[in-house]
């Protein structure tokens, strides 16, 4: 892979700030449809619970944002806030996270993030591109959130396109 060029990281900061605000609509909408009392819900004992996946996502996103500010990842563990009870209070810190972890992003010279950080020794990308990855790991959680929804009688909430609840909402 050649090196990334800072105006190919700005760019691309670009395009990835740009989706993932988006992304972050879609994903805070499946994390408020999970029901306020069935945060608990596995759909077997090995799964995280429903509001622990939708941490883990909300979490991931945080670590990634703040890696990529800062230039390295910091690993301490990052437990969810005693103050969120339920999926509305993780909606709530989800959004309030993802507005002020993502300012920053836009602010960061091309330099910045094209300067090459390390995870966990596994890879050893160029900033910008952590952006990218860790879209793609919260809309594969989002995936999985959405299938946990229905079993736990709640209404799977339109994503890219209509969901056949929210196609019968609009019917009604």
């Amino acid at each position: 892979m050649h090196p990334i060029q800072p105006d190919q990281a700005s760019f691309l900061r670009d395009m990835a700030l740009d989706s993932m605000g988006g992304n972050h609509t879609l994903t805070r909408r499946v994390i408020e449809a999970i029901p306020l009392d069935k945060g608990d819900y596995r759909p077997d004992t090995v799964s995280k619970s429903a509001l622990e996946l939708a941490w883990h996502i909300a979490a991931t996103e945080q670590r990634f944002f703040e890696a990529v500010t800062a230039g390295g990842f910091d690993f301490t563990p990052s437990p969810m806030p005693e103050s969120i009870k339920n999926s509305a209070d993780l909606g709530a810190w989800y959004g309030e996270m993802f507005t002020e972890k993502s300012r920053p992003l836009a602010q960061l010279t091309g330099e910045q993030l094209s300067k090459i950080i390390d995870f966990r020794g596994m890879f050893q990308l160029p900033a910008v591109v952590y952006l990218r990855f860790v879209q793609g790991h919260s809309i594969h959680h989002r995936g999985q959130l959405s299938m946990y929804l229905r079993p736990m009688g709640a209404k799977v909430p339109a994503i890219y396109g209509e969901s056949y609840d929210s196609a019968q909402a609009k019917k009604a």
